[in-house]
């Protein structure tokens, strides 16, 4: 079954909030899980990264199913997968959290970016970090990683329900990655999520600018004195948010 493209709107809004406030939205559902562990950028690029999950499953390699004559299969699930992630999506893998061999390297990576592809994130490593940091892409990992992922991984399966750093990942969720980390956002939340996520930055900007200006914290942040919320109206009125 082919998943409803998500909303333009929903990608702009969630361009514009941060992983830690999607978090917590989250966490008003009752999921605590959905940040991805242990993976940050390769190179911080000061945007976010959006877009549906398209994913690559990695299970522990059998020595005699993965000699480098694997890679000459067009069918490789890896290789096919770079060829066949939609543009506009971020291509997730799980590398079964080992960094010990890397998830895909340089040439991979900037095929996907010339696809179109909104990003990529491994909780494995990347070899060529180095090149991969200077892409006009955003790519997430554990930490770079030189040997080829033939010595400890097989590429097994696409687009199916994943692990990726702990966190549950289904195809067309959609992943959010900023300087700091990435969440994954179930689709079906997706709309409700972006919307609260926005009013919630809207607010901690205007937190923030009461405590550079000497504010306490006790009943501005959470808004617990009704002077506060006063406040925030005019702050909104004023800055047009």
């Amino acid at each position: 079954m082919t998943a409803t493209p998500p909303n333009p709107t929903t990608l702009e809004k969630l361009r514009n909030v941060s992983v830690a406030t999607l978090a917590t939205a989250l966490y008003k559902r009752g999921l605590r899980h959905q940040v991805i562990q242990d993976v940050r950028p390769v190179k911080a690029k000061g945007r976010n990264m959006v877009g549906p999950a398209f994913t690559l499953r990695y299970m522990p390699a059998r020595e005699d199913r993965n000699q480098l004559v694997e890679f000459r299969n067009p069918e490789h699930p890896q290789r096919h997968a770079i060829e066949t992630c939609p543009p506009g999506h971020v291509l997730v893998m799980d590398s079964r959290r080992n960094a010990d061999a890397a998830s895909a390297g340089d040439i991979l990576i900037t095929r996907l970016m010339v696809r179109g592809g909104a990003g990529i994130v491994t909780d494995g490593g990347f070899r060529d970090a180095m090149n991969i940091g200077e892409l006009d892409m955003p790519a997430y990992h554990s930490r770079p990683s030189s040997p080829t992922n033939l010595t400890i991984n097989e590429a097994i399966d696409i687009n199916v329900p994943i692990g990726c750093g702990d966190a549950p990942v289904f195809p067309g969720d959609i992943v959010v990655g900023d300087d700091d980390s990435v969440i994954i956002i179930p689709a079906h939340l997706a709309d409700e999520v972006a919307d609260e996520a926005t009013e919630m930055t809207a607010y901690e900007d205007f937190a923030m600018e009461q405590v550079r200006a000497g504010e306490t914290i006790i009943g501005l942040y959470p808004a617990t004195r009704e002077e506060n919320l006063v406040k925030f109206t005019a702050w909104r009125a004023q800055n047009d948010r």
